[in-house]
């Protein structure tokens, strides 16, 4: 852990021009603690130029597409000692072997894991949501492993990449759509195995036409269910398994029945909700987060602290 009296963290953001990148080097750029490393723009693909960056780093950030992640891996793990810790944005490792999920709300043991591994993986922006609902119920017994989930989710624009957000702000993209309908989303391996379902759920994504925030819901039947809980008991679960959490809280559910998207845009907060109605024994539950905050950016921010032995910021 470092002395962060007298010591500064060095980081070196791999794909820091990217949308992810960007929001980090912002998050972190009035933070004294931290010295940023940077290679000249026409050096970001120079794999000795981006070599000699991660020998002096203490923690790289890597915001690449996933073959380009795997590639500066590799470069980091032969430098000397196995090289700089590493802390990948990409999909590349989240359910690879020898790597940590970056979620360390996941469980008691979950921050701990992030805080003494070498490399993890920060989660997608819609797992992070789906997992933080359903993992506590099923360590509970309320949704049994085998369950059949649906999860319905929706984001903002900014979280499909650049020619997405380039479509949406040129006006030529679409008010909203549904999308990933061949049901082989990139993000469902990490959302089966770390929301502790071994069926695999259905997973429904969609983008609407607003830059970021994200909700993400799973619908469920109560008296599908063991026990057939009321939804207080879902909540109850939910409430005890953030009680001491910084970034989740549960909160009540909104008495109109409407709950918009976009209100915990530019931090990195989650927020959990359980609408239901017990006439009919059913209920939602639904996640709200910034999917470049909590859902990205934020994420990393939160882990390299945790990695790098550092207080969280506001």
């Amino acid at each position: 852990m470092l002395d962060v009296a007298s010591a500064t963290a060095t980081v070196f953001i791999d794909g820091e021009a990217g949308t992810t990148g960007l929001l980090i080097r912002e998050r972190l750029g009035a933070d004294r603690r931290v010295r940023l490393l940077s290679v000249p723009e026409a050096s970001r693909k120079d794999a000795a130029a981006r070599r000699d960056a991660m020998a002096e780093a203490d923690l790289v950030v890597l915001c690449l597409p996933d073959d380009a992640a795997k590639e500066s891996v590799a470069l980091a793990d032969a430098l000397p000692g196995g090289g700089p810790r590493v802390l990948d944005a990409s999909t590349a490792h989240r359910v690879a072997k020898g790597w940590v999920y970056g979620f360390p709300e996941l469980s008691p043991a979950q921050g701990e894991a992030v805080r003494t591994a070498r490399r993890v993986a920060n989660p997608g922006c819609y797992p992070t949501g789906a997992i933080a609902l359903i993992r506590p119920l099923v360590d509970a017994g309320i949704i049994p492993a085998d369950h059949p989930v649906t999860v319905n989710a929706v984001s903002g624009y900014s979280g499909g990449g650049k020619s997405m957000i380039a479509a949406y702000e040129g006006g030529t993209a679409p008010a909203f759509e549904l999308y990933g309908l061949g049901l082989g989303h990139k993000h469902l391996p990490e959302l089966q195995a770390f929301s502790g379902l071994s069926r695999r759920p259905i997973f429904v994504p969609s983008v609407g036409n607003f830059r970021q925030g994200m909700l993400v819901s799973v619908p469920l039947h109560l008296d599908t269910l063991p026990g057939t809980p009321k939804a207080a008991d879902l909540q109850a679960v939910l409430e005890a398994r953030y009680a001491a959490s910084r970034w989740v809280s549960v909160v009540p559910a909104e008495a109109s029945g409407k709950l918009e998207a976009e209100s915990l845009n530019g931090s990195n907060a989650l927020e959990l909700r359980v609408f239901a109605n017990e006439t009919h024994r059913q209920a939602v539950l639904v996640a709200k987060l910034d999917n470049l905050g909590k859902g990205a950016s934020g994420a990393a921010v939160q882990n390299l602290e945790l990695m790098l032995g550092l207080q969280p910021q506001a």
